[in-house]
Parts: structure tokens; sequence; C-alpha cells
């Protein structure tokens, strides 16, 4: 799987640790080893002007999620050992609002990032949150791989 992180922020962020996670997660979800996948930590200024262009919404938002090809949880067309790779997509985090938010929630930036992380993997993947059942299911999953990474990190 072939994940690049890119901080083009100007804030410091956990590169190595954000895109580790978004493995992690998609490893947890059966996606195709031979997916790609960018993430990109942007500044307020251009956050809110890809919000503003895809979303039609003013300012700047936390995280964006741009799917590619039509990839879901435990498919992938042509799985097999000699697929061609498959561009995920791209995901745009925003460390200035994730920081707002985390001081809000009252956790760390690095937690807000992570949950972000998580939550644009699985836009990408095709989940959503307009609807009550939608959301159950997306924010259910979100917390279930969250806890489970976390698990995982924390010393025994």
């Amino acid at each position: 799987m072939s994940i690049e992180v890119l901080n083009e922020s100007g804030l410091p962020a956990d590169e190595k640790a954000i895109g580790d996670l978004a493995r992690f997660a998609l490893d947890e979800l059966r996606v195709h080893p031979l997916a790609e996948l960018s993430i990109m930590l942007v500044d307020e200024e251009v956050m809110t002007d890809l919000h503003v262009k895809w979303m039609d919404e003013p300012g700047p938002t936390d995280v964006l999620s741009f799917p590619m090809d039509e990839l879901r949880p435990g498919h992938m067309p042509g799985d097999d050992d000699d697929a061609d790779p498959a561009l995920l997509g791209d995901i745009v985090l925003c460390p200035a609002v994730a920081g707002r938010q985390a001081a809000e929630a009252r956790h760390s930036t690095e937690a807000e990032l992570e949950l972000l992380t998580v939550h644009g993997v699985l836009h990408l993947l095709g989940y959503d949150h307009a609807e009550p059942e939608e959301h159950k299911e997306m924010f259910g999953l979100q917390a279930e791989l969250l806890t489970a990474w976390r698990d995982r990190r924390s010393p025994a």
C-alpha cells in the first residue's frame, strides 16, 4: 500500500503516525494492499479555498476527502495478486482547525488529527453521515478503528 503524507500547513504534525494510522485503518477494512492514498495537511487559507470550491461552503473545514477509484471495504475490483494499483484518493487535513476543535473537545491536536484521518479514510470508502443510520454506522466504525489503533499503540 502506498500512502504519501505531505505537511504544507506550517504547523507541526506527526506525518508518520498519520500515515501509519491510515494504513492500519485500510488494513482493518481489508482494502487491497496495492491501493494508493495521498494525505495533505494544509493551512486555513488553502482549506478555505478547497471548502468553497468543492463544497460551496464558506471558511475552512477540518477534513475533506476526494475519492478516486470506486473501492469498498473488503472488496476491490480485480482483487488478486496481479491487480493494478488503485488510486483510493486524497484526504486533506487542516491542523489549525483540528487544533481548535481539539481544545473544545479537551483532547490533543494529535488525537483530533487521528479522528479526522480515520473519518477521511471512511469517506473515501463510501461511508457518509447524512442520514441517521449512515451516521450511526460511520461513527461507530470510526470509534472502533480509533480504539483498536490506540490500544495497539499503548504500551502494555
